[in-house]
């Protein structure tokens, strides 16, 4: 069988054409050769091959071997033998015939060539076999849907800390550890321990630990981080201490910070360079932190010789200023004038040409979010050289003018030209601070003739200190001038409204508070101004609305807190008033004002305790404020709460402060309605002694005569208390005391009903009234006789104790 299939292939190669010979230098020439049988671009015209196009599938008839000089045979390997396949060699014109490039079966024979119609989609086999069901019971199957739902859970997790819900972010890092940690144990079981997915795993442990981190569970993030950096699998997990120094670092733990930043810096190769500067960035700031600021100086004097950034020159020069070098401040606040931003000039976002095409594109890139970056870098390196020019300016020099001055002057030759302006407007605002006013205008009144942005704000600074020294005229004159600058400008049209406002012109001040909100609409000045215009105007429903929209804005102000407080109470809304009140006193519980105002509306409601206790409170806070005295004053009076002399003598000082002659007036009618008051008579002698009346000795006679007698009282009161001993004495002593005490008790309540029921009316006279009950009853004014103490038991007693001692010689009989 052998044998004949190569007879036939011998037979079959005799017949075939093969391409003409060539030169041995080019034996591929003539394939770059354009033929016009390959020509497809006159197909539409061609009417045979449209006809058969027309036809079903472009059905021809079969190709047999029947046509001489134009097959080629190849053989064909079958499961007995070979066979041949007749394959059109497709005579060109001129002769030319197409070379042979494969002698490799194409994988048909003729017979299935013959008769078989054009399919080349295979639709004449019918449709295909239906898909094989999974098998979901498989171990791998299961493998396979577990792993994918840890993989949604870890992305849940970043996506929940993204938004801001961390607790949501830890939950479901802790269920991805979870079903990871069974996936693992699952995969053990089915394959070897290689086949484990260690990326998985890493990135279930990081993302764990950085949601322990957020949440400010630092104990459990730096034992997940642990967990990695000492599984020698993972690659690259050293990198991972910098997340363990940053947790040190919250926690204040700088040593165990810096020495983790320092085994990182380590491990990470000096081609990551960045990531390098970085983690040295970290150290330095933690050296500061710890006060090693020569440390901190090294660490960053090295980073702005590698790769200066804002940052590193910024934390440079607070270091020097720490060690109090004059000289490397120097240094380094040019070193920071130098740190290049990197980002594009403005004009590339003005469109050079009327091309709506670009007009179009410029717009669309004039507040993306790259235009946003680099605003945001620029004003970053803006803070960073205006703070670092106030900090250095009063100590590299010998005054702060002088080194505002040198600040200047370099920051005019460096590429934030326009920050010249505003170091000078920030020297204005220093001679402010030290109440060096004429300098300060002097120093704002240089930039008349700078540019309008300049211009607008040195006059809007001058507008508000004149302002200040209420010189309205000349607070609207600079006002006008700094609206004129810039009509943009909120600050300049809010003080312009100011001066109108002084002037009585409220209207017109609204008009320029609004013109400030539409340029800004975040000015609070120009709307906490604007709502109290509108009450002035006694617009009550507008104000209430700025004051509201005010408070959405600045949460805590106590002062927004109290004008809304304040307009309730103007439209007749006492509940609401007391309830922003209540609100305001939450911010500033010791505001004595706001606690006086409480008391009020309390008492406006017939809520007389309620009213005594903020009363009260503000009293306590700020005792000199007359309309909350004569409150407490009257209430104590109304209530009788205590001892009407008592609060008089107390309160007195403050209802005559100044008034000497009406002070002792009350003195002394206090003093004969109350003879046996001692604070009366103290306050009665020393106003006679600063007065230099010749009262003032019957006065301090009567105060020496009233102390002793109350001097003899206690010691009575003591004699009869130590005067008793033994067990039976003792209990007779305490029952005897106690019921001298309960007298005295019940004598000083019969004395204070009596005076209670002895004070005259407001207006009436002190007389006695026949109408009134007479107490005929007398009371010792030097209170309750003592009970005789026991003398037997106390003779007892003591010889008892006399008993245990030795007599001397001086104390027998002779």
């Amino acid at each position: 069988m052998e044998f004949t299939g190569t007879l036939k292939i011998v037979q079959m190669m005799q017949n075939v054409h093969l391409a003409p010979e060539t030169d041995e230098d080019d034996l591929y020439s003539g394939y770059n050769d354009y033929n016009p049988t390959y020509d497809t671009e006159e197909l539409e015209n061609d009417t045979a091959f449209q006809q058969a196009v027309r036809t079903s599938h472009g059905r021809r008839p079969p190709i047999t071997a029947k046509i001489p000089s134009t097959a080629v045979t190849r053989p064909v390997a079958t499961g007995y033998g070979v066979e041949y396949l007749l394959i059109d060699s497709f005579s060109f014109k001129d002769g030319v015939t197409r070379p042979m490039t494969a002698v490799r079966a194409a994988g048909f024979t003729k017979a299935a060539l013959r008769g078989s119609a054009f399919d080349p989609l295979g639709q004449s086999r019918g449709p295909a076999p239906p898909l094989e069901a999974k098998n979901e019971d498989s171990p791998e199957e299961k493998i396979r849907q577990l792993e994918k739902k840890v993989n949604e859970l870890v992305e849940e997790s970043c996506i929940a800390n993204s938004c801001g819900d961390l607790k949501l972010a830890l939950e479901k890092a802790k269920d991805a550890g979870r079903k990871e940690r069974i996936l693992v144990r699952q995969r053990e079981q089915v394959t070897t321990p290689e086949n484990i997915n260690l990326d998985l795993t890493y990135s279930v442990l990081l993302n764990l630990a950085s949601q322990y981190s957020a949440n400010e569970m630092y104990a459990e993030a730096l034992t997940t981080f642990q967990v990695i950096v000492k599984n020698k699998m993972f690659s690259n997990a050293g990198r991972l201490k910098v997340n363990m120094g940053n947790i040190y670092l919250k926690q204040r733990n700088y040593s165990k910070a810096i020495k983790f930043y320092r085994m990182a810096l380590d491990q990470i190769p000096s081609v990551h360079k960045e990531m390098r500067i970085k983690i040295m960035q970290n150290i330095g700031v933690t050296f500061i932190k710890t006060g090693q600021y020569s440390d901190a100086i090294n660490s960053f004097e090295h980073i702005m010789s590698m790769a200066p950034n804002l940052k590193a020159g910024f934390n440079l020069i607070l270091s020097y200023f720490a060690v109090g070098d004059r000289d490397k401040m120097k240094k380094a606040f040019q070193k920071l004038i130098a740190v290049p931003l990197e980002i594009d000039e403005d004009d590339k976002y003005i469109s050079p040409s009327d091309d709506p095409h670009t007009n179009l594109v410029i717009e669309a890139i004039k507040n993306d979010r790259l235009r946003q970056m680099e605003r945001e870098r620029k004003a970053m390196a803006e803070k960073y050289i205006m703070t670092a020019a106030k900090l250095i300016a009063p100590v590299i020099e010998t005054s702060f003018a002088v080194g505002y001055d040198w600040c200047v002057e370099v920051v005019k030759a460096s590429q934030y030209v326009e920050l010249a302006n505003d170091l000078e407007i920030n020297k204005a605002i220093t001679y402010l601070r030290q109440k060096d006013f004429n300098q300060a205008v002097e120093t704002l009144k240089m930039f008349e003739k700078k540019d309008s942005r300049v211009k607008s704000a040195a006059a809007t600074n001058l507008s508000f200190l004149y302002y200040l020294e209420n010189e309205f005229a000349q607070a609207s004159s600079y006002a006008d001038l700094a609206v004129n600058s810039d009509r943009y400008n909120p600050s300049a049209l809010t003080n312009k409204g100011n001066t109108v406002f002084a002037n009585g012109d409220y209207e017109k001040a609204a008009e320029f508070y609004k013109e400030a909100l539409r340029n800004d609409s975040s000015c609070t000045e120009a709307l906490y101004n604007i709502g109290l215009t509108y009450k002035r105007l006694n617009r009550l429903d507008e104000a209430l609305d700025c004051f509201l929209k005010l408070h959405t804005i600045l949460r805590n102000s106590a002062q927004v807190l109290y004008q809304i407080a304040n307009v309730y109470e103007l439209m007749e809304d006492p509940h609401q008033a007391i309830e922003w009140l209540m609100q305001l006193i939450s911010v500033v519980p010791t505001d004595s004002r706001a606690l006086s105002k409480l008391g009020e509306l309390y008492d406006s409601e017939g809520d007389k305790s309620q009213a005594f206790q903020y009363y009260y409170e503000s009293y306590r806070y700020f005792p000199s404020n007359i309309e909350v005295i004569e409150w407490l004053g009257a209430y104590y009076i109304d209530t009788q709460f205590f001892n009407y002399s008592d609060f008089i003598v107390v309160f007195s000082p403050f209802l005559f402060i100044g008034n000497y002659q009406k002070a002792l007036d009350t003195y002394k009618d206090i003093h004969r309605k109350f003879p046996e008051n001692v604070e009366c008579l103290r306050f009665l002698v020393r106003l006679c002694t600063d007065i230099g009346l010749k009262e003032v000795q019957e006065y301090a006679t009567k105060l020496k005569r009233l102390e002793k007698m109350k001097e003899i009282r206690e010691q009575r009161i003591k004699s009869g208390r130590d005067g008793s001993g033994g067990p039976r004495s003792r209990r007779e002593g305490s029952a005897s005391s106690d019921s001298g005490q309960n007298c005295s008790a019940s004598s000083k309540g019969e004395r204070l009903s009596a005076k209670l029921r002895a004070l005259p009316g407001t207006n009436e006279p002190y007389e006695s009234s026949s109408n009134k009950e007479i107490d005929a009853s007398y009371v010792d004014p030097l209170g309750p006789q003592i009970e005789r103490p026991k003398t037997a038991a106390k003779k007892r007693i003591d010889e008892d104790d006399f008993a245990d001692e030795e007599l001397g010689d001086d104390l027998l009989p002779e």
